[in-house]
């Protein structure tokens, strides 16, 4: 399994040909995927009304995983890790990060740049 982060949703709604996406390149990889319930959310206040059939369908389709204790015990480290390095990254994109730790699931995102400061971070 694989945790998607909202730039793999998207990247994949913006696609006219959605073949040509980031996630029909990682089906060839593997065929589940999830979110986590921060990319839920964000997906969730992002998407327009008239677009909302579309964000229901997709993430109906895509398990959720819930940021528990256990993600904000990986979330603390790695908070304090990146302040310490001060190279903090945005608090969404920290808990996604520590979901994906603390499921011990890789990463697909198409914001490397921030997600490769998170050390232990399988990033696809």
């Amino acid at each position: 399994m694989i945790l998607l982060d909202s730039s793999v949703l998207i990247d994949l709604f913006r696609k006219k040909n959605k073949i040509k996406s980031f996630l029909f390149e990682l089906l060839d990889r593997e065929s589940e995927f999830a979110i986590s319930s921060i990319t839920h959310y964000e997906v969730g206040i992002g998407n327009k009304v008239s677009h909302d059939e579309y964000w229901s369908d997709l993430t109906n389709n895509l398990t959720v995983i819930p940021f528990d204790e256990n993600c904000s015990d990986a979330a603390i480290l790695i908070y304090l890790d990146l302040k310490r390095r001060n190279q903090m990254i945005d608090l969404a994109d920290l808990f996604i990060g520590s979901t994906a730790i603390g499921y011990g699931l890789p990463l697909a995102t198409l914001n490397k740049k921030h997600f490769e400061r998170i050390i232990g971070l399988d990033v696809i």
